[in-house]
Parts: C-alpha cells; structure tokens; sequence
C-alpha cells in the first residue's frame, strides 16, 4: 500500500487515478450483487473519462438496498448482466491508480463479480486500492465520522446524489484531491 506522501509525489507527477463505486443488493459479495458502477478517470489536469453502467443482478433488489440508493428492480430489468460490462470497464479503468471510499467493499465486490464468471480477480498494482476512508482516518484525527457524506459535507464537495455510483465516485476523486492538498499544505 502506497502511503498518502508517494500518493501525492504520483499526483504531481501526472498519473492517472481511478475513483470507483459499487452500489449492491446487500454487503455480503458472496451472495450479493452489484447494480451499479461508476468511475471517474482523472489526472492533475482534471477529468480524463467516466463510466456509469445500471447493472442487472439477476435477482431481486431487497427494499433496504433501495431505500439507500433507490435502484429498483425496474430500473435494471432491461440493463446487462456483469459479464456483458465487464470487459469495457476492465478496459476503462486499466493502467490506472484504483481509488475508493472504503475500498475493501468496492474492490470486494469486483473480485466476487469477476469471479463468478471466471475472469480472475483485479490484480496488483490495482489492488488493494488507494483508501479515502483509511487516508481520511490517518489525516483527521479530530473527527469521529468518516462517511462519504460527512466528508463532503465537511469540506464542502458538492454531493449532487448521493448513493449512486457515479457521484459517489466523483465524490470521492475530490475527497482524494482534498486530502492531497491537506497534506500539501
């Protein structure tokens, strides 16, 4: 694991990051499944590219896991199944520096989706990804809330909706850009 000081020696250095998300039927990648994904490809210079996909689970949606992100059932009745997305966004986030809000559940999630349709797991230097939740933990020792929401509330990142994967990822790209500066500074 890089620590935030190499973290931020890359950023300046021009690579380029992947902020990602998962939004699921439930917290268990065993038996769960991902309904959505989002990613926001940046560098130091902005936004480079972004990926958003519903995702069919191919089971039905629990009422708990929509009241938190209000994907339904209906909403990804006639999207495509993992294995129909997993090559573009395998393709999307290579090469790449992967980052996420609590990342062990993200990239958890990938790996049990990957898995179930034979293709491996994400490998190293991608995994395990760059943390915002552990960094964010080690940087504001003052706070007792880490959320995504909190964060952002704290340090004014506008959360537009909050709980769908692609906004969380953008979220969590300017929480990352954040603690960067923080430590900058």
């Amino acid at each position: 694991m890089k620590t935030i000081k190499q973290l931020l020696r890359l950023y300046e250095g021009g690579e380029i990051f992947t902020a990602i998300d998962t939004e699921t039927t439930g917290l268990m990648n065993k038996t769960d499944r991902i309904i959505e994904i989002g990613a926001v490809k940046f560098s130091k210079d902005g936004v480079i590219d972004k990926f958003s996909t519903l995702i069919n689970p191919q089971m039905p949606i629990p009422f708990a896991s929509t009241k938190v992100n209000g994907i339904t059932d209906q909403m990804v009745a006639n999207e495509p199944i993992f294995a129909d997305i997993c090559d573009d966004f395998l393709d999307f986030i290579q090469g790449s520096i992967l980052l996420a809000h609590n990342a062990n559940f993200d990239i958890g999630f990938i790996n049990a989706e990957l898995s179930r349709i034979n293709k491996g797991e994400l490998k190293k230097p991608n995994v395990p990804a760059v943390d915002t939740l552990k960094n964010s933990r080690k940087i504001y020792t003052e706070f007792t809330k880490f959320n995504l929401q909190f964060l952002a509330s704290e340090f004014n990142i506008s959360v537009e909706n909050a709980h769908r994967a692609l906004d969380d990822a953008r979220v969590c790209m300017e929480l990352f850009q954040h603690n960067l500066a923080q430590l900058k500074d």
